[in-house]
């Protein structure tokens, strides 16, 4: 595999136009990894994400930051000529995080995207974007973002079950305008997060949340009871339209804790997910 350092952050502002434009190209994932070889956190970026993703402030990175830290990097190789699909027809499935230490201000990381895994789904194909942070030669987090790209499928899919929702632990009160805000913070501008005007030109009734705002949030609910190392992993389902009153569940699992987000009044699951200790 091919690797091409970056010494600076990718600029989002100017890969979104180009994603809008380029429609895809070639049968193949890129053989390339792109690498930021000095990342240094900002304080105040991490206070930002920490109120709009509902994490207390410290020194301890929230599990989900360092998505921050690769996104520029995913939306880079995504955009590149060679990939195979739209960047703007990718539908995000699923997303794994393993945290094997806490990571914390003041560390210098270096990290580290690649594309792999492109395989047959009964709805398209679907790839991993794997991103990796190391600190020296220890790598310290990774994440795998496992993408969808509809159309021919490999299979018919099943027909749906009838969906109970569980008694909910808490109920989330999500604003109209959390897309933009966790937009802000991010980086992450699709317009399907920005304003129902946007995204109703991408299918939508309504814009949505960011599914990496609804891990995030929901691991928000979690601090102070997680250990030390541990993975996270996450299934995205039907979209948050904004705004949402959403049920979020919690219960105990034999190595940790499982979780789901639902919609408030109807049988329409938003979110699953399993958090495991190492």
């Amino acid at each position: 595999m091919a690797v091409r350092e970056l010494s600076t952050a990718p600029n989002l502002a100017s890969l979104y136009p180009k994603a809008l434009l380029r429609r895809g190209g070639g049968s193949a994932l890129p053989d390339t990894e792109l690498v930021r070889p000095e990342v240094v956190v900002d304080p105040t970026h991490v206070a930002g994400y920490a109120e709009v993703c509902g994490f207390r402030f410290s020194d301890e990175l929230p599990v989900t930051y360092p998505h921050m830290l690769v996104f520029g990097l995913q939306m880079a190789l995504m955009t590149e000529p060679g990939f195979p699909f739209p960047l703007l027809g990718l539908v995000h499935v699923e997303n794994r995080i393993t945290q094997h230490r806490p990571l914390r201000l003041g560390e210098t990381f270096s990290a580290r995207v690649h594309a792999e895994n492109l395989r047959p789904h009964e709805k398209g194909q679907q790839l991993d974007m794997v991103s990796e942070l190391r600190v020296g030669e220890e790598t310290v987090w990774t994440e795998v973002s496992t993408y969808l790209r509809r159309g021919s499928g490999s299979a018919p899919s099943g027909p749906r079950a009838q969906l109970t929702p569980p008694t909910p632990t808490a109920l989330w009160h999500v604003p109209g305008d959390i897309g933009r805000r966790y937009a802000e913070v991010s980086g992450d501008r699709n317009p399907i997060h920005l304003h129902p005007l946007t995204a109703r030109l991408f299918g939508f009734p309504k814009a949505i949340a960011h599914g990496m705002w609804t891990k995030a949030r929901a691991l928000a609910s979690f601090e102070g009871r997680l250990p030390p190392a541990f993975t996270v992993e996450v299934r995205f389902k039907q979209p948050v339209l904004l705004p949402a009153k959403a049920a979020f569940t919690t219960w105990h699992t034999d190595d940790g804790w499982a979780f789901e987000l639902w919609h408030a009044r109807k049988p329409k699951p938003h979110l699953d997910g399993v958090i495991s200790a190492l």
